[in-house]
């Protein structure tokens, strides 16, 4: 049996209305991508779902994405995203890798066990606040732990009006406290490191076993992977769940307002340094260094803003460096083959 879902229960909004132009809204249809493989995309669409082939002259498209196809079911042109998570792909290849579009909502997944770092949390919270989602952190686990709210404090303590959740991702009860950021035509994602508990409680959120659970080694509590391709499910609250593969890494590129926003106290006290360009190191009159004398500012979480700004500075340099090199070997081959044309007597 297909089931049909309305535009707006898929995610629609005024922001995407506005894109389209009466025509395309009376010739084309409308389609939303639910899942990405190497050849081809699989669509959620007002009549159920459909498969579209991925071709070279296709821009490059992630889950979440809005589409027009023709009756045919060709390829027409995508619309502007509301948002876009990306990251330098992982290893030395250097390329960014799109991970999602158009989430509203972004459920950061952390155990409480080994797995709990405020490091991590902070990385997740540049990428998530640079691309404009609302990011709620997400501990898994609670049932293994004896003062969950312990570490619900810490992590509030990075941002006194962060929303952090402690929940046993077995249990439906424990997870109702999510349902706020899962209504109807609400895109939420899951992101967060193998072995957290993600399949777990996206089995939970849809009420169903979708995913097959993968154990955690008890010395380093770490998982194996058990999600292998990112795709958009319908939960029952009608909201829409995106999940993703577990990250081993998570590289930061083009996110400094994002790790700004997450380290708004620093910037805030920076504003303050006797000198505009002061690296809250040894420098007089640094406010930052003396909030940590203070003990009113971690010397962790200053270590962790250096060292992400640093991050996103060379990887966004190394990446515009090869664009820049791709655009410039773009322009040989059409100079090439201008000339080899005009050679011809085409033109």
């Amino acid at each position: 049996m297909t089931t049909h879902y309305s535009l707006n229960q898929l995610g629609w909004s005024a922001f995407f209305q506005q894109q389209l132009t009466l025509d395309e809204w009376n010739q084309y249809q409308i389609v939303r991508v639910s899942a990405q493989h190497r050849s081809q995309l699989e669509l959620f669409t007002e009549q159920g779902t459909k498969k579209l082939a991925l071709t070279p002259a296709m821009p490059a498209l992630t889950v979440g994405d809005w589409l027009l196809i023709d009756h045919n079911d060709h390829f027409y042109r995508s619309l502007d995203r509301l948002s876009l998570f990306s990251r330098k792909a992982a290893g030395s290849r250097v390329a960014e890798q799109m991970i999602a579009a158009n989430l509203d909502t972004v459920f950061i997944v952390c155990a409480l066990n080994n797995n709990f770092n405020l490091n991590r949390i902070e990385r997740y919270l540049a990428m998530v606040r640079d691309a404009g989602a609302e990011a709620v952190i997400v501990l898994t686990r609670a049932d293994c732990c004896d003062d969950p709210q312990s570490f619900v404090r810490q992590v509030q303590g990075l941002d006194p009006l962060l929303m952090a959740e402690a929940v046993n991702g077995l249990d439906a009860s424990s997870t109702e406290v999510l349902e706020s950021w899962c209504r109807s035509g609400q895109t939420v994602a899951l992101l967060g490191s193998s072995g957290v508990g993600k399949s777990t409680l996206i089995n939970t959120l849809l009420g169903q076993n979708t995913n097959d659970t993968g154990s955690i080694r008890e010395a380093d509590s770490k998982g194996r992977h058990t999600t292998t391709g990112r795709s958009l499910h319908m939960m029952p609250s009608g909201g829409i769940l995106m999940d993703t593969p577990g990250m081993r890494e998570l590289q930061l590129a083009y996110c400094e307002q994002g790790i700004e926003e997450t380290f708004s106290d620093i910037s805030a006290l920076a504003e303050h340094c006797r000198y505009s360009d002061c690296q809250h190191q040894s420098e007089p009159g640094c406010t930052v260094t003396e909030a940590i004398e203070r003990g009113e500012l971690e010397q962790r979480r200053l270590n962790n803003y250096h060292k992400l700004m640093r991050e996103q500075a060379i990887n966004g340099a190394t990446i515009a460096e090869l664009r820049a090199k791709d655009r410039a070997f773009g322009r040989m081959v059409r100079s090439v083959m201008a000339d080899k044309k005009r050679q011809n007597g085409k033109w």
